[in-house]
């Protein structure tokens, strides 16, 4: 059995309270201008479910740098907001006034303090509030604790220094082919951007007309992003698709690649893997599940908790999964041993009782009702499997 010890894994769904930090630099002179901006998403940040508290600090040591923390009550609170248009539209006057930003996320582990809470208490158990661990909105509950009663991650979780990110757009119909071979034949940036952070991998995947391209960056992921944006053959790439999309934007103006970057972004909010040496056997596969409406975050804990399962077991074919997740995009990226149809219940997150009901319930393109046989379910399997456009390794990961 993989134990804790051993097991990578990263994960928005412990039940714990979030803390988010966001540094700034200021440009000079626009301090009140700032001042001004943050009362207006204080007071709008407020009343968004979840939201606990905030706090504005100005260094002691540069007046122009100032941090803004705020805690939330779990992740997928925070992350409900962040990835909103609202949200998007309502720091948009930040931008006049700011000259950097960097976001960290971390979940509450410890509290000190005569009133804190005890290290590893007990959550309530679901079968106490007679909800079923393996079935509805709180199906991964048995892995990640009860929401309501789980203030803090219960144990650290061991990393593996790899930061993981992905970026989903569509392109106009029609075009698919032609986009394809743009993504497929692109020359491959410089991996190394400084002493402390390189590129380690770079899958691309298509469904239809949508394309997913996952990142993994071995330490600063926002110094990677820039670094990738600046290298000719990137940029090359991005504005030979440009025509093709579907979403216009102008990589000339930075207000306009910003917003497209911003919308494009697909957060990793659940990742485990197997402690160990990969296999030589295993591949790399993305499923596509397009959630109904406010149904994402639900569906993204269902899979979740299959993967922290599945992974426990030494005889599952499943070496690493990632869970990336937008509103009510859900994409899994699956690394397996073997064909991916050989145990299509397991490959599909739905392998036992009544989880295929479940995903059914959760997912929009389920108009076909619940597969339930062995026929049905790799049918619905091979209808989520992505295109597979490319996928690379700097040389030392490959």
């Amino acid at each position: 059995m993989t134990t804790l010890s051993e097991r990578i894994s990263q994960s928005a769904f412990d039940g714990s309270r979030l803390r988010v930090v966001l540094l700034l630099d200021l440009y000079d002179g626009a301090q009140n201008q700032f001042l001004e901006v943050y009362e207006h998403l204080r007071k709008q940040v407020s009343s968004v479910p979840g939201h606990i508290s905030d706090e504005l600090c100005q260094s002691i040591e540069n007046p122009s740098q100032w941090l803004i923390t705020s805690e939330w009550e779990s992740a997928p609170r925070f992350l409900a907001w962040v990835n909103s248009e609202e949200h998007v539209a309502s720091v948009q006057p930040l931008h006049g006034c700011v000259r950097d930003t960097r976001s960290l996320r971390f979940s509450v582990l410890r509290v000190t303090g005569k009133d804190s809470v005890p290290v590893g208490s007990p959550s309530p158990s679901p079968s106490a509030s007679g909800s079923d661990p393996g079935f509805g909105p709180d199906a991964a509950t048995a892995h990640f604790g009860n929401r309501s009663g789980d203030r803090l991650q219960v144990a650290p979780r061991r990393g593996d220094g790899v930061v993981r990110h992905a970026l989903t757009f569509t392109v106009k119909p029609g075009s698919e082919p032609v986009v394809a071979e743009l993504l497929a034949g692109y020359t491959s940036p410089q991996a190394r951007v400084d002493e402390n952070t390189r590129l380690r991998r770079t899958s691309l995947f298509m469904h239809g007309n949508r394309v997913v391209r996952a990142v993994e960056v071995e330490g600063d992921l926002l110094a990677a992003l820039r670094h990738v944006a600046l290298q000719p053959e990137v940029r090359a790439l991005e504005e030979a698709i440009n025509p093709y999309l579907e979403q216009d934007r102008d990589l000339s103006d930075p207000g306009s690649a910003r917003l497209f970057f911003t919308r494009a972004a697909l957060p990793a909010v659940h990742h485990v893997a197997a402690g160990g040496r990969e296999h030589a056997d295993v591949r790399r596969h993305a499923l596509f599940y397009p959630a109904k409406n406010g149904c994402g975050m639900e569906l993204a804990r269902l899979l979740a908790g299959q993967d922290e399962a599945a992974v426990d077991d030494p005889a599952n074919p499943i070496e690493g999964s990632t869970l990336f997740q937008r509103d009510d995009i859900v994409v899994r990226l699956l690394d397996l041993r073997g064909p991916l149809d050989a145990r299509p219940a397991l490959t599909l997150g739905v392998e036992g009782g009544h989880k295929a009901a479940v995903l059914a319930r959760l997912l929009d393109s389920a108009k076909d009702g619940v597969p339930t046989t062995d026929q049905e379910i790799s049918r619905f399997l091979a209808r989520s499997e992505m295109r597979l456009i490319t996928d690379r390794r700097t040389p030392d990961q490959a």
